[in-house]
Order: C-alpha cells, then structure tokens, then sequence
C-alpha cells in the first residue's frame, strides 16, 4: 500500500534551517509530482511547495519563495524540503503528499498523505 514517511521536524530559532524528508513507498514515485503543504493551529492546509516527477520542475508559494527548497531522488524515493531562514509564521505540521492532480500549480488535494512532522519556529 501507499506510505508516506515524514522526518526532520523540531524546534529551531528564528532564522535557522531544517531539512524535512518523506519516504515513499508501495507506488511508481518517479511518475508522480509531489507536494509539501502544512497545517498551522486553528488553520486549514496551506499549500508550500510542489516539484514534478523528474524534479525538472518546481513552484512554491510566495510565503516561502526564496527561502525553502523542493528536490526529490527517484533512486532513493525521497522528496525534502530545505528550510532555510526560518520565522515564527512557519510554524505548523508539514505533511508530505502525493497530490491528486499532476501539477505544479497551488494544490491542497490529494491521494495520499503522511503522518506529518512537526516544524516550531521559536525563540
């Protein structure tokens, strides 16, 4: 079946970096774009990076532009997430998805998703 294994969550002061990773599993990943969104508290799923089945192709969301980067490696079957220059806004869960459509405009939708790794942004 199809897992999603999300690490590298924490606590880190503002400014920091961290490095978010998802294992895949029980699916053909290299034919999939994949998704990282988040959830804040008291919010609804936010949309944060997207990149396509090759990594030939990445989008973010403006929030994060700049500052955090998507890569995958089909070998491995890994996507992650560098955050770099952290702020107290970005704290939320981090879910790692396998998006319902194959794009790599804005999505919240999806197949599947992990469990989530919790990402804190605090001084």
């Amino acid at each position: 079946q199809v897992q999603l294994v999300e690490s590298g969550g924490g606590l880190v002061q503002p400014g920091g970096s961290l490095r978010l990773a998802c294992a895949a599993s029980g699916f053909d990943f290299s034919l999939y774009h994949m998704t990282w969104v988040r959830q804040a508290p008291g919010k609804g799923l936010e949309w944060v990076a997207s990149i396509s089945p090759h990594g030939s192709g990445t989008s973010y969301a403006a929030s994060v532009k700049g500052r955090f980067t998507i890569s995958r490696d089909n070998v491995e079957r890994l996507t992650t997430l560098q955050m770099n220059d952290l702020k107290p806004e970005d704290t939320a869960e981090y879910f790692c998805v396998r998006p319902r459509f194959a794009t790599l405009l804005e999505t919240i939708e999806y197949d599947y998703r992990g469990q989530g790794t919790q990402v804190t942004v605090s001084s």
